[in-house]
Parts: structure tokens; sequence; C-alpha cells
């Protein structure tokens, strides 16, 4: 499904600030993939998903996504098939629109735009029907605007409109960081629902190691802008905490302090 060959990049080079973002990257994720992915702060996680996002363009490699090259290509060009969900619960929704109005340019994704009515009542018995499978009695409010709902009924919104259409690539960017834990377990019950169902390959990066290990089938962790560790199937569901620790002492050979990982 997705190819990474040998990619760096570099984030103010040449100067004092300089930070090498990533460091040789070579990774190959296969059709289906849920990986979670981990690091310490600045490991390069981010960095990594908006590569493949096409946020920004590698200095070097080469990034490819169903046999196509799309190393060059522009972010608006990859979102026909790449959704994504932020850290932020305001990002990824129009605050201002109603919640119909965005279901409305999610289902529209990737498709041309002409000048027809911009809801449609055929559209809206679908949004009431996927909105009630997030039990959050959203299916009675398509007329409220965005942004008064809370930041977790905000973020299961922005899931649902990341997969109206299933994407061929799912990228959850932190996305339950902003949110309390009884939220956050309900948007993560939410995305393991939808991953499952749509046999979505994703990629989701978190600072919780249980739930590293917990999720997904297949785990990457960075340091300093590589992968030192990739591990999936049995390997992966036998791991804990402590392992995870004592891997990442034994590949780089330098204690990882709790405070690093931010770990919960």
């Amino acid at each position: 499904m997705i190819t990474l060959d040998h990619c760096h990049k570099y984030f103010h080079k040449g100067s004092v600030n300089e930070v090498y973002a990533l460091n040789d990257i070579c990774l190959q994720i296969r059709e289906g993939d849920f990986i979670t992915v981990i690091g310490s702060n600045g490991a390069g996680k981010s960095t990594l998903l908006n590569c493949i996002a096409g946020s920004f363009f590698p200095d070097s490699g080469t990034i490819t996504i169903n046999n196509h090259d799309v190393t060059k290509w522009p972010e608006y060009k990859r979102a026909r098939f790449i959704a994504r969900v932020f850290q932020d619960p305001l990002l990824g929704t129009c605050p201002s629109a109603t919640i119909e109005q965005n279901l409305a340019l999610a289902i529209k994704r990737g498709k041309r735009r002409g000048l027809g009515k911009g809801v449609k009542n055929s559209e809206r018995d679908i949004f009431r029907e996927k909105l009630g499978h997030l039990h959050l009695g959203l299916e009675e409010r398509l007329l409220d605007r965005v942004g008064l709902l809370s930041g977790g009924q905000r973020q299961a919104l922005t899931m649902l409109m990341a997969t109206m259409i299933k994407p061929e690539v799912l990228l959850l960017d932190e996305h339950i960081a902003a949110l309390d834990p009884k939220t956050a377990n309900q948007i993560l019950g939410l995305t393991s629902d939808i991953v499952g169902e749509q046999h979505l390959t994703t990629m989701m990066i978190t600072h919780n190691m249980k739930h590293a290990i917990a999720f997904g089938n297949r785990l990457i962790m960075l340091h300093q802008g590589r992968i030192i560790l990739d591990v999936d199937g049995t390997e992966k569901s036998k791991l804990t905490v402590d392992d995870l620790l004592q891997r990442f002492y034994t590949v780089q050979g330098e204690e990882l302090s709790m405070d690093s990982m931010l770990l919960t």
C-alpha cells in the first residue's frame, strides 16, 4: 500500500536550529495495517505523517502509495485518498457551518462539485444513520453549528467525516491527546470500530504506550528521526510497557525517561 524509500527530512538546514527530523526512513505498510507510532518528543512522528500526507516533501527519498510515486504530489492531490484527524478538535471541521453542512462537504471528498443544493434530503437520512452509530445524540442536531459541540463530540464528528468516503489511508495525529481520559477512551473505541469495519490502512500516533500496545496489529517506535523498533502480529500482542522501555534501552544504549515519552 505505502512505501517510504530512504526518506530524509531536515528543518532549518545549515542553521544553528537545524533539525534532522527523518533519518533514512525505509518503511513498507501493507494494506489493512493498523500501525501505532510512538516515540519521544521530536522523534519524527508527526513529520512522518506529514510527509505521507504531503504537508511537505522529503528532502530526498521517495514515497509510493498504491504504486503511484506521490513524493512531489501536493497535499490537496493526496487528500483524495488520504484522510486525517488532528490532535486539535477545532481542526477538521468548519465551526460556523452546521453538522449536516460539514458532513455534506465530507461526502463529496474527491468528487466534482457543482452549483447544486448543498445538502440533499436523501443525504440527511444517511447522516442521521451514521451519526446514530456514535451514540452522542448528534443525529437530532443536524442544524446545530459545529462550534457549539464539545471537544469529544467534534472529534467523533471529525472521525466520521474522515471516513464517510472510505479513504485508502487514515492518519491519526495524536487525535485523543486534547481530550479528557473518559472521552479519549470513547474516541479510541470509535476509532477501533471504524478501522475494523472498513479495514482501513491506518497510522496512529500516540504518547501512551498502553494504547500503542492495545490497538492495531503493528507498532513502530521512532527516535531521533529513525525507526528503532517495528513489531507486529504475535510479537506485538505479547508486548508490555516494560518490554518497550527495555527494547529502547537495548537498541539505543541509553535510558528513556518516562517524562520524555509522556507516558500515561
